[in-house]
């Protein structure tokens, strides 16, 4: 018996050690791969610069982050801001003749399609053509391919342009019949964050402002595919609210598309507009290698750098990679106050909201960084609640027109679960020491005393933020006051009522703080940096990670974002400032 555990037990150290072999191996590749990088790109004469289904357009490297576990995902992730400047450098590239739209999907924010759809505006002034080629084309895919000169169509395909809504579910009724309680705290009446959990059916205030917003953001949508297609207005309306874009025939009827064609006839056309003989074959490069072909000629930055600090998604308090984590991004600002190569910075903000307290901190250092440097902020698809609060230190704001800005409020929101814990038998006492030792309790609530403390809190909070934004935008607190109570707005009205400063893009606030500072021949760096394979294996390898990743897989990115909302901790914690809702163009 003793030999047969002797025998078990080397067999597990020996699968252990090959295990710990295979895995260091496995590690040293991918750090050999990451330290050779890629093999050098040459841009071939005749080239057509495509935008293929595998562009991914983000906002910021923190979301570059694909994992060692995503082995199916092909995609190439790049930065709105390297993809326009991929598009301005291909306008004056002579081996570029044209660009190629041909996505029938595509991942990417309002702001990030608008900054885009502009480049390609820019592109054809230069009389180089675009062409785009759709299947079954996506409203995004397609506000970005409606900007070509022409606009093919697969023969059984069709184009989803239909217009925007948003749904909003209401778990009042849910929460009371299974016995969970939800003490809610909030300030201002547009604060929707928290509405589904008080009833059962949109409030007036909030119908009014989603259809504010919707109408806002649709407006700038629609005109432009309508000037591209040159449909009129009337008839653009028309065909969207008929669906026309699902029948192919209709498509093109209706001036949604130009020509019904398979797509190696589309390849056919585009060789006889580069003359190219039909046996050869096209000389395609996708943006990702187009931007990797062109990394020397990156200025040198002789009159030093403009750092773009990103700041993309919740804000937490504590240390983390994704989303904005407080003390991270307090350690960045710090970095680039100290870094003497850094002449002015551009806060790229991109984050529906989070907790006060963490928001606050970033705020406080951004105002010492602004006393060394000049610092201008960029919106981009969200500049909300906690988002807008952060950019209170900023010498001048950009918002995009599309933009989802302001919700100046807070809240709060505690969930307990008196009700169904006697349903099932479990009831709760407590001994203390003083009146509200035991102030919250998972079974019992918040104490009445509690609650008035809260709410105190929050109304603490509220004028805390209105305090910081009248004075960034020079407004008394009854003028702040007046647009916030937690409503939100597009970057367009946020223009109008003064909530911002211009609206423009991102390569127009790193402009700004150029000629600011003074440099004209200079840098730009991005920051944080984006994490290296090696670096992302042992974060991979994180419990939380690889749960999250799992659920998320599950759940789907919406699903999941309710889920957390819900469970995680982080969020729970503290008064919120706080996006009502999520918003993609769908």
């Amino acid at each position: 018996m003793k030999s047969f555990f002797k025998s078990v037990l080397a067999n597990i150290v020996a699968i252990f050690i090959i295990g710990v072999i295979f895995f260091v191996f496995f590690v040293f590749m991918i750090a050999m791969s990451a330290a050779m990088g890629d093999p050098k790109v040459n841009v071939k004469s005749d080239s057509i610069l495509t935008l293929d289904y595998k562009t991914n357009i983000i906002d910021s490297p923190t979301e570059d982050q694909q994992g060692i576990f995503d082995f199916n995902n092909k995609n190439q992730n790049i930065l709105v801001y390297d993809f326009v400047e991929a598009i301005q450098n291909a306008k004056n590239d002579d081996k570029i003749k044209g660009i190629s739209i041909e996505t029938d999907f595509i991942s990417a924010g309002f702001t990030q399609l608008d900054a885009v759809r502009a480049a390609l505006e820019d592109f054809k002034k230069s009389g180089k053509f675009v062409y785009a080629y759709g299947n079954m084309v996506s409203q995004p895919a397609y506000y970005l391919g409606s900007v070509a000169d022409q606009y093919y169509l697969h023969p059984s395909g069709g184009i989803e342009l239909k217009g925007m809504a948003t749904e909003v579910i209401y778990w009042k009724s849910f929460a009371e019949k299974y016995g969970i309680g939800l003490e809610v705290i909030r300030h201002g009446k547009y604060k929707a964050a928290v509405e589904p959990y008080l009833r059962d059916d949109m409030s007036e205030e909030n119908r009014e402002q989603l259809s504010t917003l919707l109408n806002d953001i649709w407006s700038t949508v629609s005109t432009k595919i309508a000037a591209s297609r040159k449909i009129e207005p009337a008839v653009f309306k028309t065909a969207v609210d008929s669906l026309y874009g699902i029948i192919p025939e209709l498509s093109v009827q209706h001036k949604l598309a130009d020509k019904l064609i398979q797509k190696s006839e589309y390849d056919q056309l585009l060789k006889q507009k580069l003359k190219v003989k039909k046996e050869k074959d096209l000389n395609r490069i996708s943006v990702s290698k187009y931007i990797a072909a062109n990394s020397d000629r990156k200025s040198s930055g002789k009159d030093g750098q403009v750092a773009v600090l990103y700041a993309s998604g919740q804000i937490f308090n504590g240390e983390g990679y994704q989303n904005i984590y407080a003390k991270n991004f307090v350690e960045e600002i710090q970095k680039i106050a100290d870094n003497d190569k850094i002449k002015a910075v551009v806060f790229r903000i991109n984050s529906p909201g989070g907790s006060a307290n963490a928001s606050d901190e970033i705020l406080f250092e951004l105002q010492e960084l602004k006393k060394k440097k000049p610092l201008v902020v960029s919106f981009g698809d969200y500049a909300a609640s906690g988002g807008y609060y952060m950019a209170m230190a900023a010498d001048k704001i950009y918002s995009e027109p599309n933009t989802i800005t302001g919700s100046i409020g807070v809240f709060g929101m505690i969930t307990y679960f008196k009700d169904l814990a006697n349903r099932n038998g479990i009831n709760s006492y407590d001994v203390t020491t003083n009146s509200n030792s035991n102030y919250y309790s998972i079974i019992n609530g918040v104490s009445p005393s509690a609650v008035d403390m809260f709410t105190k809190s929050v109304e603490g909070t509220y004028k805390r933020f209105v305090y910081f934004v009248t004075q960034n935008r020079k407004k008394s607190f009854e003028q702040i006051d007046e647009v916030g109570g937690g409503r939100v707005w597009s970057g367009t009205r946020a223009k109008q009522i003064g909530l911002v400063d211009e609206l423009g893009s991102l390569h127009d606030a790193v402009n700004f703080a150029a000629q600011k500072a003074k440099l004209k021949e200079y840098k730009v760096s991005a920051y944080p940096k984006k994490l290296t394979q090696f670096e992302q294996i042992f974060k991979d390898f994180e419990e939380d990670k690889i749960s999250a990743r799992y659920l998320r897989k599950k759940m789907g990115d919406e699903q999941y974002k309710i889920f957390e909302q819900v469970t995680n901790p982080k969020l729970q914690s503290g008064v919120i400032m706080g996006m009502p809702y999520t918003i993609t163009l769908k």
